[in-house]
């Protein structure tokens, strides 16, 4: 493991053009890695969890920004592959300070950079739908944009489909 693990990468203070860089903490759950995004001063543009298996299973993340970050050799190939990464997990996008409460589909569209939301397994939902955000919104970043899958809830209403304290699976198993 690397002497990075847990702390913020060195990043340099010039900055220049807006461009996707790839960090790779060794930060073991999405929650470690979240918890260093939001920790970012000043906040990336967008930034997005990747899951990786080398050099060991560990959560990467994906950087729009003009500040450079450093990885320690040993993970660079989980932070390029970060960085190439076409599917993701949005922790920052532009808007997500805008959705908490009770919002329709359609205000999700127009506060942030969402360009779908989804029922999971049922297709797009309809704009005039209520989702109850809990105040935790992570949309998926696929193929280049970004897309809230939601389950339904009691009243006819959604629910995004990752919850802020999820029941890990097979918690109930020995």
């Amino acid at each position: 493991m690397t002497s990075f693990i847990g702390h913020h990468a060195p990043a340099a203070h010039a900055a220049g053009a807006a461009r996707i860089v790839g960090v790779s903490l060794g930060h073991a759950t999405l929650a470690e890695a979240d918890h260093w995004i939001q920790s970012l001063t000043p906040p990336p543009v967008l930034a997005c969890t990747h899951l990786v298996s080398e050099p060991f299973p560990h959560v990467a993340v994906s950087l729009l920004t003009a500040h450079p970050f450093e990885t320690a050799p040993e993970l660079a190939a989980a932070a390029t592959a970060a960085a190439a990464g076409r599917h993701g997990r949005a922790v920052r996008f532009p808007g997500v300070e805008r959705l908490t409460g009770s919002l329709t589909v359609s205000e999700i569209l127009q506060r942030s950079s969402i360009a779908r939301v989804e029922v999971l397994g049922g297709g797009p939902a309809a704009p005039d739908v209520v989702v109850d955000t809990g105040d935790f919104v992570r949309p998926q970043f696929r193929e280049g944009e970004l897309v809230l899958v939601t389950t339904p809830a009691a009243g006819g209403r959604l629910i995004p489909f990752e919850s802020r304290n999820p029941t890990p699976c097979c918690a109930d198993h020995p």
